[in-house]
């Protein structure tokens, strides 16, 4: 079982990535807890639920805790009601490159016109092959986070 997750963050310099996405999905998710050193996110995705532990990133942001379970569509329902107040709703869109998936998420309600990708690496020093249309980095960048993305939505900034 894997407990670290190291990813990568970046802007989108134009939606040329939806050309090249395989996969497609809605997905749901709100907050039991936004504080950093335990983020508790649950998720729906279609009709699967998740519920995902994170703790505080390392100095440059890519790696943490990250423990996660699946649940019901009913109980991630359930939870999402009593999750903190904001709720991301994105679509996320599935683009291959190389032996990497980058995830490309299109936020909408308070977070419309933000677009990030994000992607997972075996470690830090992982390299990968950069789209055209990867923009600026922001990993480690707070802002960014979903977990603060509904206390300070993008339409704020």
């Amino acid at each position: 079982m894997k407990n670290t997750e190291i990813e990568r963050k970046f802007l989108i310099l134009n939606l040329e990535f939806k050309k090249e996405a395989f996969k497609k999905e809605r997905i749901i998710q709100g907050f039991l807890s936004s504080v950093p050193e335990r983020t508790v996110r649950i998720r729906l995705m279609a009709d699967v639920g998740f519920i995902t532990v994170k703790g505080i990133g390392n100095q440059s942001g890519t790696t943490r805790f990250e423990w996660e379970r699946e649940i019901t569509r009913q109980e991630a329902e359930s939870l999402l009601e009593i999750c903190e107040p904001g709720i991301i709703d994105k679509e996320r869109y599935f683009v291959e490159l190389g032996r990497h998936i980058f995830e490309i998420d299109e936020f909408s309600l308070d977070n419309d016109g933000l677009v990030i990708a994000e992607v997972e690496l075996d470690n830090e020093y992982d390299l990968f092959e950069k789209p055209h249309w990867l923009g600026e980095e922001v990993t480690g960048q707070k802002k960014y986070y979903n977990s603060s993305l509904v206390k300070n939505p993008f339409r704020n900034w």
